[in-house]
């Protein structure tokens, strides 16, 4: 008999690949447009040169007022990368191979111990949830054309 601890990761684990499946699937048909890809380069653009578009009490804007601060963010480092091989017809596995990358080298290689791996890791995942987050709202609040 299987223990409530083994179905409940199991069960996570399957909720993960379908949202990652529903992901590609979505990013696909992104990637597959012409005008669709170039709106959200465009877009992420604006919310990231402009300050995310000076969208009220964004923390960003508290945390990153001097621009060599931005060079030095990880997070934003992963999105820059990610950014620079946004293009029409883009394979998602590039994409995908770019973020392995990004954690290789900002996560991975840098963690001496299995204690430092989990908190580079989890200090990670919360600044990148959180910066999908400013830029989800900065795009919402000032109707970027490509949110949705």
């Amino acid at each position: 008999s299987f223990s409530l601890t083994e179905v409940t990761l199991f069960i996570r684990r399957l909720r993960r690949k379908t949202d990652l499946s529903n992901m590609a699937k979505t990013m696909r048909t992104v990637l597959n447009s012409n005008s669709k890809v170039s709106v959200l380069q465009s877009d992420l653009h604006a919310v990231i040169d402009q300050g995310f578009l000076d969208v009220p009490g964004n923390l960003f804007q508290n945390k990153f007022r001097n621009p060599e601060e931005l060079q030095n963010d990880i997070e934003l480092k992963c999105l820059n990368n990610l950014m620079s091989l946004l293009a029409p017809s883009t394979d998602i596995r590039v994409l995908l191979n770019c973020m392995s990358s990004n954690l290789e080298a900002f996560v991975i290689q840098p963690s001496r111990s299995k204690e430092e791996f989990r908190k580079l890791a989890s200090d990670f995942q919360l600044r990148w949830n959180f910066l999908l987050s400013a830029v989800s709202k900065a795009m919402t609040l000032n109707y970027a054309d490509s949110f949705g």
